[in-house]
């Protein structure tokens, strides 16, 4: 059980640490230290319920339904255009390089919704963490898939938090706007990257 764990563990934190949307949208909400809690939620919460369903099995009725993959396919590479067209807009326009104050803050809901949309219209999610981790975890036997399961929500639980509260840690070197700048170009090109390789499928 506990090698079924750790197999999870490791599976999970290989396919979320890498810089996707989330990760970069949850990176800039952590630097900017705004609505950093709920977006850490939704991003770990939706984590369960994906691993959830993959290790349930459903990750098969996804597979076989290649028309729901293309949907989401092209509202993900459309709306990942949208944000990342609007992180360079950022990068042009020095005043909107500094860490918000609480009054230009987008509010909670306007938040809430794109983290939401950057999780959910991402048909890589659905790829990586419903199939894939569905298909290791069943090769764990009925009991041990749910010990992988386990693990790989661990995965989830650590690596987001430490993401998004730990992003503060590098407030000290992007105190200047050049430093704010170069994120934003950053942001914008694995945005816009992830949105042309949907866009091709």
């Amino acid at each position: 059980m506990i090698s079924a764990s750790l197999a999870g563990l490791l599976t999970g934190l290989s396919l979320i640490v890498a810089i996707g949307a989330q990760n970069a949208y949850l990176l800039r909400q952590g630097l900017q230290r705004d609505h950093v809690g709920p977006v850490v939620l939704i991003c770990t919460l939706s984590d369960f319920v994906l691993i959830i369903a993959g290790v349930s099995g459903i990750g098969t009725v996804v597979r076989y339904a290649p028309w729901l993959l293309v949907t989401m396919r092209w509202a993900g590479a459309a709306f990942l255009t949208w944000y990342g067209l609007s992180s360079a807009w950022h990068a042009r326009h020095p005043s909107a390089l500094h860490a918000t104050t609480p009054d230009e803050a987008p509010g909670t809901g306007a938040v809430v919704r794109r983290t939401l949309a950057l999780t959910w219209l991402n048909p890589h999610v659905y790829l990586d963490t419903v199939v894939l981790l569905g298909v290791v975890a069943g090769a764990h036997g009925p009991t041990g898939r749910w010990w992988f399961g386990a693990g790989a929500c661990l995965a989830s639980a650590l690596w987001f938090p430490a993401l998004g509260f730990g992003a503060r840690l590098l407030a000290p070197l992007l105190a200047r706007p050049r430093a704010w700048q170069v994120l934003d170009l950053l942001i914008a090109a694995t945005m816009l990257l992830i949105a042309l390789e949907l866009a091709l499928g």
